[in-house]
């Protein structure tokens, strides 16, 4: 019985609340609605995938919100600012992302900086980097900078479909790219991490790094390798963030490092694995928000929404993790 609830009691919870959500609202359970809930998670669950790598060798990214920030500013900078197409802008963004993971990667291993001040030393570096060139304003289409001259660039159509754009699946106009995006990338960093020597290796670095070490396996590298995915994947999120909004907003991904912190958290408890996962990571994603779009949906104050979440959390959590520690006595 005990076995039976530690795989299988986040799921059931999460059924619960979509069961429980489907009585006491209208429309939760329409396709629109799951749709929808699948987009508000997309970008916070690719982040947390990211996460989920640097958890898989023993270290941690607190880095990705501002990551992810910086390349939606960084996209948005060089379409209107600079005026470069969308595939210059995407390839900006992407090496923006493996260069701050490699940075942070090579802080950890070399510098022999603890994994959580040095990201979170470059959290707040780019946090005021992304403000500098235009003097903390948010970048759009037709504005004013800071020497007085007006931007000539526009974000360009093509660009913006990754955010906007959506895909017939069974209704018209159903499917956004970027639960495309997610579901791709979730599937690849599975079989990365599942079956494939180099994910089994990572896990062995998280697991003991030193015995890895003594194996022949390059543990300095595995370590880099993924804070560089961390970062690439953090990137990616940025992209699809300012594709959607259409401009650089720079208060726009305040949220980002904390939900994506909690889904990959969560998928520690996600069918007992009791390890970071990508698979527990995008139910994670998911189960934010199934939470937040029930909340929304029932009128909750959105005051006390970020409180429900954590009790929820807190206690799914300490529940799960408590018989995991029973069932292995």
């Amino acid at each position: 019985m005990t076995d039976t609830l530690i795989r299988y009691g986040f799921l059931a919870l999460l059924a619960g609340l979509v069961v429980f959500f489907s009585l006491a609202t209208n429309g939760f359970a329409s396709p629109q609605a799951a749709v929808f809930i699948f987009q508000s998670v997309a970008i916070t669950g690719i982040l947390a995938l990211g996460v989920t790598a640097t958890l898989v060798v023993g270290g941690f990214d607190l880095s990705i919100g501002s990551v992810a920030t910086s390349a939606m500013m960084a996209a948005a900078y060089a379409m209107i600012v600079l005026e470069q197409n969308a595939v210059v802008a995407v390839l900006f963004c992407l090496a923006i992302g493996a260069l701050v993971g490699l940075v942070n990667g090579l802080i950890i291993v070399y510098m022999r900086v603890p994994d959580l001040l040095a990201t979170l030393g470059m959290m707040f570096l780019l946090l005021g980097l992304q403000r500098i060139p235009t003097e903390g304003r948010s970048i759009a289409a037709g504005m004013t900078m800071p020497d007085g001259s007006t931007a000539g660039g526009v974000f360009s159509p093509s660009f913006l479909a990754l955010g906007r754009h959506r895909f017939d699946f069974i209704l018209p106009n159903l499917v956004p790219v970027s639960v495309v995006v997610l579901i791709v990338l979730a599937v690849l960093i599975w079989f990365f991490l599942e079956y494939t020597r180099y994910g089994r290796m990572m896990y062995a670095v998280g697991s003991n790094a030193r015995a890895a070490e003594l194996a022949g396996a390059p543990v300095k590298a595995y370590k880099i390798w993924a804070y560089v995915i961390s970062g690439m994947f953090a990137s990616i999120g940025g992209i699809l963030l300012a594709a959607r909004l259409g401009r650089g907003d720079i208060a726009s991904g305040n949220n980002l490092l904390l939900d994506a912190v909690a889904a990959a958290l969560i998928g520690f408890a996600v069918l007992g694995a009791a390890k970071p996962n990508a698979f527990g990571t995008a139910v994670g994603a998911l189960f934010v928000g199934v939470l937040l779009q029930g909340l929304t949906m029932m009128n909750v104050p959105y005051y006390t929404q970020d409180f429900v979440k954590g009790a929820v959390l807190v206690v799914a959590l300490i529940f799960t993790f408590a018989l995991s520690n029973q069932g292995r006595r």
